[in-house]
């Protein structure tokens, strides 16, 4: 069981909580403003700091949004509606979702992303894809939040090939 956090006095000690948190890693101004009331003894010390750290910069929900979907879309191979949910999620407001996500995903082609992510797949895979696999391949994309429809026509186009591989000939 984790213990409850020490609560923070003085709005000093709730600001360098909150520098130390953004060392670790970015946050949406809505996952500081839950991380800072969580750890605040007194809930009126929240707002100023926010302000603060907007202020100088260092809380922004636009710039958050842009460095999330781009690092999800190159890295970890995700979908927009993966990236958008998970940004949902994360309290950023759907203005600057939808201007991250588009501006991430420009040069992107999801129907590559979802080929290479089959591939992947199936090499650690034995055997041709049965009706299970594929829906089991299938389920898994749509979890990475790439649309139904290049899902589909890409894996009809994986089954083809299977189909169409040529049987070794016995001798």
């Amino acid at each position: 069981m984790r213990s409850r956090p020490r609560k923070l006095e003085s709005e000093q000690a709730l600001y360098e909580y909150a520098l130390k948190a953004l060392m670790r890693r970015a946050h949406s101004v809505y996952e500081m403003r839950r991380a800072l009331e969580e750890r605040a003894a007194d809930a009126a010390h929240v707002p100023p700091v926010l302000q603060k750290l907007k202020e100088r910069n260092y809380l922004d929900d636009s710039r958050y949004a842009r460095q999330f979907a781009r690092n999800q879309s190159a890295s970890r191979r995700r979908g927009r509606h993966r990236i958008t949910r998970e940004l949902r999620t994360r309290g950023v407001p759907d203005r600057h979702i939808e201007a991250a996500v588009s501006e991430a995903l420009a040069d992107v082609d999801e129907a590559a992303q979802v080929r290479k992510r089959i591939e992947q797949k199936m090499r650690s895979r034995r055997g041709p894809p049965d009706e299970r696999r594929l829906a089991s391949l299938y389920a898994s994309l749509l979890r990475a939040g790439f649309s139904s429809d290049v899902i589909r026509r890409e894996l009809r186009a994986l089954s083809k090939r299977e189909v169409e591989l040529p049987e070794p000939e016995e001798n």
